[in-house]
This record gives structure tokens, sequence and C-alpha cells, in this order.
């Protein structure tokens, strides 16, 4: 049997799993039905997911099961077409917005390979796109100096070193660095919803602990946090409430982190067996 986001599921023999830990919390974040296809090749085939306030999910699979391209979907990447489906941002059709209004809206993409920008100071780049987000909140922009009170004080959230705040956006910046520099801006943009598309990749232990206990830290009961990874090694660091597997460009599986765990024991084997029984049924 095939686990769905719309009943209580079997994982195991032993272990039943609701998917719905706060039927009062509120949906951010609802996918129904999701394709999209890049150029002439389908990706998403069916995607169905609702993110409540206070989840943090994370999609796990093989390379080329449409992780990475679901999170471009939600974030508005132009190389990507939705050819069916819906997705559902706090009421609003998330698909009719640009990239911008969907970041100013409290949607938050961290890249699984931060680019560098020459020539453009970190510190300024972080005061326009916070500011960006305090005006969608109604709120008043900060000055420089205000702001950077603001960051200093946020900074310490992933123990970055200031110094990195003068330098040109992520140039020069270590893996771990470009990583700390994206959960920076997570915790001052303070989005709704946060996608982090393999925030783990190309971190050595000691940063993975640092950005994993940032992302935990700035996780509210407000918020909804996207988790998309191959490795079971960062859920022991960010404890989901959600596990699903993803394959083809579908969910496959979903369950809590006893899934992971699962996944760890077990590998990706199981995948082609439960593709050939959809495909079949």
């Amino acid at each position: 049997m095939l686990p769905t986001l719309a009943a209580a599921v079997s994982i195991s023999d032993s272990f039943v799993f609701s998917p719905v830990i706060r039927p009062d919390a509120d949906i951010l974040l609802e996918i129904t039905g999701l394709h999209a296809r890049v150029e002439d090749n389908a990706i998403l085939k069916g995607v169905d997911l609702t993110l409540r306030a206070g989840e943090i999910h994370a999609v796990m699979g093989r390379n080329g099961s449409g992780k990475s391209t679901l999170s471009k979907v939600l974030a508005g990447h132009p190389a990507y077409t939705v050819t069916a489906g819906t997705v559902t941002y706090r009421g609003q059709n998330l698909l009719e917005l640009s990239p911008e209004e969907r970041a100013r809206l409290g949607v938050f993409l961290g890249f699984q390979y931060p680019v560098e920008i020459p020539g453009v100071s970190n510190l300024e780049f972080l005061r326009v796109a916070t500011n960006a987000r305090r005006v969608q909140l109604g709120q008043e922009e900060l000055d420089t100096f205000a702001f950077e009170d603001l960051v200093r004080e946020r900074i310490k959230v992933v123990q970055m070193d200031p110094a990195f705040l003068d330098r040109s956006v992520n140039e020069g910046f270590s893996g771990g660095e470009k990583k700390r520099n994206e959960i920076l801006q997570m915790a001052l943009l303070e989005p709704l919803v946060a996608i982090l598309d393999e925030t783990d990749s190309g971190l050595d232990i000691d940063a993975l602990r640092i950005v994993a206990a940032g992302v935990s830290q700035l996780a509210t009961a407000d918020t909804a946090t996207l988790l998309i990874t191959h490795y079971q090694r960062l859920l022991e660091a960010i404890t989901p409430d959600f596990v699903h597997v993803m394959a083809a460009g579908r969910i496959l599986r979903m369950g809590g982190r006893e899934l992971a765990l699962e996944l760890e024991e077990r590998g990706y084997d199981w995948v082609d067996q439960e593709l050939a029984a959809l495909e079949l049924g």
C-alpha cells in the first residue's frame, strides 16, 4: 500500500503514521497534482504535498527523482513550465506570482549551489533584500546603521565571522560559508515557508551541525520548512515531522523520521518495485 497525504497510513507492521499533527494549524502551502517540465522533459508527474504551520518536512530520493525541480518550481524558476496542478500559498495562487513577489510574501529558497556575485557587497545585498521584505510586511525600512545592528545580532545564529559581511556575495566563500550565508538570509527575511535544497551538500560535520542548528532555531510554530536531501545525516540534526520519498517525479511514500532511518538501512532499491507496482495499478 502506498501512503498518501489524505489518510493515516501504515509504514511498517508495527507503526501507524498520521499525516496531520495539528489539524487546526494554518495551511501555508498546498501542492495538488503538480506536473512540470523543462523543455520537452516531464519531471514532476503529480506531486501532492501540504505544509502546515509548525511543520518540518523532508523530501528524500535519488538523483533525478524531481526533488530539486520541485524546489525551483515553487520558487518560480523561469526554466520550468507547470503543465498541470495547483500550488496555493496562504490561499493565494503561488504560480501566478513572480519569483520576487513570492520572496517578498515569505517564500524562501536556500540554494544547493549558492552563486557568487562579484562586486555586490554582501551587507548591502542583505539590507536591500531585508527591506523589501519589511516593506511587504508594512514595516519601516532600516537604514544602514540600524541594519548593521540587526545583522550582527542575527549572524550569531550561524556563528559566522562578521568579516564576511564586507565581502562580495559568496565570493571566495567555502561551501560551508556559503550555506551559512544562506541561513543568515533566512534569519533576516523571516520567511513563512523555507525551502532548503540540499543544504547539507558539501558540508563537513561541524558546518552541518551549525547550519542545522540555525535552521532548527528559525523554525517556529508559525512557519513551515521543506528540507530536500539525499541523506539521513541531515535529519539526525534536524528532526522532521514528516519524511517523503520521491521518485520519478512523484511522492511514493510518506512517514515520520522512522522512514528516513529505514531508507538508511535499505537504500532506494525498493523504489523500482513500487514504481512498477504503481504503473501496473
